[in-house]
C-alpha cells in the first residue's frame, strides 16, 4: 500500500517540475521575442541615421557637381557641363529619397528589386563578393609585407619540426648526410 501512496506523490511533482519547465521554456521564448523586436528597432534606427547622413552628403555632392557644371559653362565648356548637371540631379534625387526613406521603406525597396530582378541581385552580390576578396587580399598581402610572417608568431610544420630536433636529427631530415 506504501507503494500507491508514494507513486501519486512523485505524479504531482513530476507534474510540477514539468510546468516549471514549460513556465521557463515559455519565459525564454518571450524574451527571446523582445530581444528581437529590440535588435530590429536598433537596426532601423541605425539604417534611419545612416541613410540620412549619406542622402545629405549626397545633395551636398549634387551641390557642388552644380557650382562646377556653372563654372564649365562660364568657360564655354557646355557639353560638360550638361553631363555633371545630369549627374548631379541624379545624386539629388537619390540623396532625397535616402533623406526620406526609413528603414522599414528602404528594406521594402530592396526588396521588392530584388524580386522584380533577381539577376541584378545575384550579379551584385558576386560583384560585391569578388571586391571583397580582392580587399582581403590586398590588407593580407599587405600585413605580411610590414611584419615579415604576417605578424602571426606562427610558424610551419616544416620550420617547426626542424627547429626542435637536435642538429643531427635536422640535417638528416632534410636528406643530408649521416647521424
Amino acid at each position: 500500500m506504501t507503494e500507491t501512496t508514494v507513486e501519486p506523490a512523485q505524479s504531482s511533482k513530476t507534474e510540477q517540475v514539468k510546468e516549471r519547465v514549460g513556465e521557463g521554456a515559455q519565459q525564454i521564448q518571450e524574451k527571446a521575442a523582445e530581444a528581437k523586436v529590440r535588435t530590429r528597432e536598433q537596426l532601423g534606427q541605425q539604417l534611419d541615421t545612416r541613410s540620412t547622413q549619406a542622402g545629405e552628403q549626397m545633395t551636398s555632392t549634387a551641390s557642388a557637381l552644380r557650382e562646377t557644371a556653372e563654372k564649365l559653362r562660364g568657360d564655354d565648356q557646355g557639353q560638360q557641363a550638361n553631363i555633371l548637371e545630369q549627374i548631379a540631379e541624379r545624386f539629388e534625387r537619390f540623396g532625397s529619397y535616402l533623406t526620406e526613406a526609413n528603414g522599414d521603406r528602404f528594406l521594402r525597396d530592396i526588396e521588392g528589386a530584388a524580386r522584380r530582378q533577381p539577376w541584378l541581385v545575384a550579379i551584385g552580390g558576386t560583384a560585391l563578393g569578388f571586391v571583397a576578396a580582392r580587399f582581403m587580399k590586398a590588407s593580407s598581402s599587405r600585413r605580411y609585407d610590414e611584419n615579415g610572417d604576417g605578424g602571426s608568431g606562427v610558424r610551419t610544420w616544416e620550420a617547426q619540426s626542424t627547429a626542435e630536433l637536435p642538429r643531427h636529427s635536422a640535417v638528416a631530415a632534410r636528406g643530408g648526410g649521416s647521424q
